[in-house]
């Protein structure tokens, strides 16, 4: 079995088994006045976001999920700032995030990493 195959499997696995409790979680609602996430407070990472585009669970908010988010994405005409402002309108992340450029970075470097993933699958 190649290398590939095996990762996307675990990955599919690991996705099915924690998605129903990534969808379904709670936002702490923090305001530390700097313009920075307070670090112990409870939201989803930045690779949660990025996978919860990627299964479609922002389509209310007009991103698209799957490889047409990936394209998309790749292309220009999505970027990580959109996402992250689509997982704030779902109530998924509290407004303060879309300051912290540090995790918008992080859900683009997730982004770069799943359209990598895929490149390489086909």
């Amino acid at each position: 079995m190649k290398l590939t195959t095996w990762l996307n499997s675990a990955l599919i696995i690991t996705s099915i088994a924690f998605i129903p409790g990534i969808a379904g979680a709670q936002t702490a609602n923090t305001n530390n006045g700097g313009g920075q996430i307070n670090t112990d407070a409870k939201y989803l990472q930045p690779f949660n976001i990025a996978f919860l585009a990627y299964q479609g669970y922002l389509k209310e908010q007009g991103i698209p999920s799957g490889g047409t988010l990936l394209f998309k994405y790749q292309t220009g005409n999505l970027t990580a700032e959109d996402i992250v402002q689509a997982a704030v309108k779902a109530n998924k992340l509290p407004a303060q995030v879309l300051n912290d450029s540090s995790y918008v970075n992080a859900v683009e470097l997730q982004l770069t990493s799943m359209g990598s993933t895929n490149d390489s699958c086909n």
